[in-house]
C-alpha cells in the first residue's frame, strides 16, 4: 500500500512542461483564436446536447457522433482561417497541414462523447497549441450541469502567463495528504495488462483518500485539477488531443505534470499525472509496477518532421 503520511517534496523538483516562449506569435493572439475555436465547436454541442444522438463505433466501446464530426469541422474553419500554414492533429481528423510548421495544434472536439451520448457530465471541447512540441496555449470549454440544465465554464492558459476560468485567475488546491484528498483516474478501451494495474491502483487509492473518480472526460479531469476541485488525476494510453490543453492549464495554474512513473512529459507520451504537486510523490511511487510489467513508455506518436525542442 501507499504510504500517505509522508510530506512530497516541493513542486520546484518536477521540470516544467510548458513552452519558454510562444515564439513568434504572442500569447493572446494564439489565446483568441483557440478561444474563439473552442466556443464555435461548444456551440455546435450546446445545439445538438438535448436532441436524438447519431452514434457510430470506432471500436468495441469507443463511440463518435456526428456531432464530434461537425465540432471538429467549425473548429478546424477558425484556426486555418487565422494559421493556414500550422500542423494540426484533431482526433477525428488526424494530421493536417505543414509538417515542418513550429506550431501544433491539438484538437478534441467532444472529449468525453459517451458521456455526452448519454446526456451525462462532463464532457468538453479541448485544443491545445504547441511551439516546438510544448504547450504554449489552450482552452477547455467543459460542460456542466445535465439535461435541461446544461451550462458551460471556459478555462485556459498560456506558458508562462497564470490560468483563468471565465476570466478569473485559478490555484491548485493546497491539500498536502493524499487521505485528504480527491484523486481521479479514467480507463481506457483496452483491457489489457496497463488497465489492469490502473484498476489496482484505483483500489489501492479508494482505501487512503477521500475517494477516487472515474468521469470519462481526461481535458475535464485535468481542468479540475487546475481548478482546486480534486488534487491529483492519472490515466495511461491517452493521445496528445487528450492531455495538451489540460496539461498547461494544471501547470500554468501551479500544479505539477509528469508520466504516471513520474518522468518527463511530453504530450506525446503514454501516459500522464498531474497533481496540485505537494501531493504528487505520494501518488506516482506505486506506477513503478508498470514498468516491471514490461508497459511500454516510449513516445506514442510525433509527428514526422515536426521540430521539437526534446
Amino acid at each position: 500500500m501507499a504510504v500517505a503520511s509522508e510530506q512530497a517534496a516541493p513542486a520546484s523538483r518536477y521540470p516544467k512542461v510548458a513552452a519558454p516562449t510562444t515564439g513568434p506569435i504572442p500569447a493572446a493572439e494564439l489565446l483568441g483564436v483557440i478561444e474563439a475555436a473552442a466556443k464555435a465547436g461548444a456551440d455546435v454541442i450546446m445545439e445538438a446536447v438535448n436532441k436524438p444522438r447519431n452514434i457510430h463505433y470506432k471500436g468495441v466501446a469507443d463511440l463518435v457522433t456526428d456531432t464530434d464530426k461537425l465540432s471538429e469541422s467549425v473548429i478546424l474553419e477558425v484556426v486555418t482561417k487565422s494559421f493556414k500554414d500550422h500542423l494540426i492533429l484533431g482526433e477525428e481528423g488526424g494530421l493536417i497541414g505543414d509538417s515542418f510548421s513550429e506550431y501544433l495544434w491539438c484538437i478534441d472536439p467532444l472529449d468525453g462523447t459517451t458521456n455526452f451520448a448519454h446526456g451525462y457530465p462532463s464532457f468538453a471541447v479541448s485544443i491545445g497549441v504547441l511551439f516546438r512540441g510544448k504547450p504554449a496555449a489552450s482552452t477547455v470549454v467543459e460542460f456542466c450541469g445535465g439535461p435541461f440544465c446544461w451550462s458551460t465554464r471556459t478555462v485556459s492558459a498560456s506558458a508562462g502567463g497564470g490560468a483563468y476560468c471565465n476570466g478569473q485567475k485559478i490555484h491548485v488546491s493546497k491539500t498536502d495528504k493524499v487521505e485528504q484528498s480527491l484523486l481521479v483516474t479514467g480507463f481506457g478501451y483496452e483491457h489489457d495488462d496497463a488497465w489492469t494495474t490502473n484498476i489496482n491502483l484505483f483500489k489501492e487509492f479508494t482505501d487512503i483518500s477521500r475517494g477516487v473518480r472515474r468521469l470519462g472526460s481526461a481535458a475535464s479531469d485535468m481542468s479540475h485539477v487546475g481548478l482546486g476541485i480534486t488534487e491529483a488525476y492519472w490515466e495511461y494510453r491517452l493521445k496528445p488531443w487528450d492531455m495538451a490543453a489540460g496539461a498547461l492549464i494544471v501547470e500554468e495554474a501551479g500544479g505539477v505534470v509528469t508520466r504516471m512513473d513520474g518522468g518527463p512529459f511530453t504530450v506525446f507520451d503514454r501516459s500522464v499525472l498531474v497533481s496540485n504537486g505537494v501531493v504528487h510523490g505520494q501518488i506516482g511511487p506505486p506506477t513503478e509496477d508498470l514498468k516491471k510489467k514490461g508497459i511500454n513508455f516510449s513516445l506514442w506518436f510525433k509527428p514526422d518532421n515536426y521540430p521539437t525542442d526534446f
